[in-house]
């Protein structure tokens, strides 16, 4: 029941009218008091909050999205095993394409994860995620204007949990969603 209100309180967040920096607030505040919290239970007392690049607003922009199949799968190396996405499309994007992917499960929902140029010094190496719409982050990062065209707002850039704790297994950037440009927003490194 605690994961499942962590995941409500994420939906809350994510689709409140808030602007980024009440966003960033409440994200923060969520991650220093929730039970299912990413952060490892021996550092939420000195958690002092998440660090983020500055808003920019020309990390906002539109992307046609053009259809393209493709399948991937990911093992987790956890307990949710190999994970099978859809490709729901390519978006076009100023830094470069990026594949939008379905996951192919109960209920699915959109994942975009993203590695750029700052993963090797910024930020957390893996990649970010931009939307995993099953963990309730709808309509901030990535929303949907029409069948073929996407807004992306690169400002709401975020780690996966495995960043904050090894406890976690994440599904990482695959290498198609790997921009060699840096995009300097969002969340930075945790440590």
């Amino acid at each position: 029941m605690e994961l499942a209100g962590y995941r409500e309180a994420v939906a809350r967040l994510y689709l409140s009218p808030d602007g980024l920096a009440e966003f960033r607030a409440g994200r923060d505040r969520l991650f220093a008091t929730h039970p299912q919290s990413p952060i490892p239970v021996a550092e939420r007392a000195n958690f002092a909050g998440l660090r983020y690049f500055p808003p920019a607003k020309d990390v906002i922009v539109e992307a046609p999205l053009r259809a393209e199949p493709g399948r991937l799968d990911i093992d987790t190396g956890g307990p949710d095993g190999v994970v099978r996405y859809e490709r729901v499309g390519v978006l076009e994007t100023p830094w470069g394409p990026l594949s939008l992917w379905w996951i192919a499960a109960y209920g699915g929902g959109l994942f975009l994860p993203v590695r750029d140029a700052t993963c090797r010094h910024e930020t957390y190496g893996g990649g970010r995620y931009l939307t995993d719409t099953v963990k309730g982050t709808h309509g901030r990062g990535l929303q949907v204007l029409t069948a073929d065209r996407v807004r992306l707002d690169f400002n709401y850039l975020y780690n996966p949990s495995c960043a904050y704790d090894s406890q976690w297994a994440c599904p990482l950037a695959p290498r198609d969603n790997w921009l060699d440009a840096e995009l300097p927003a969002g969340e930075l490194r945790y440590h």
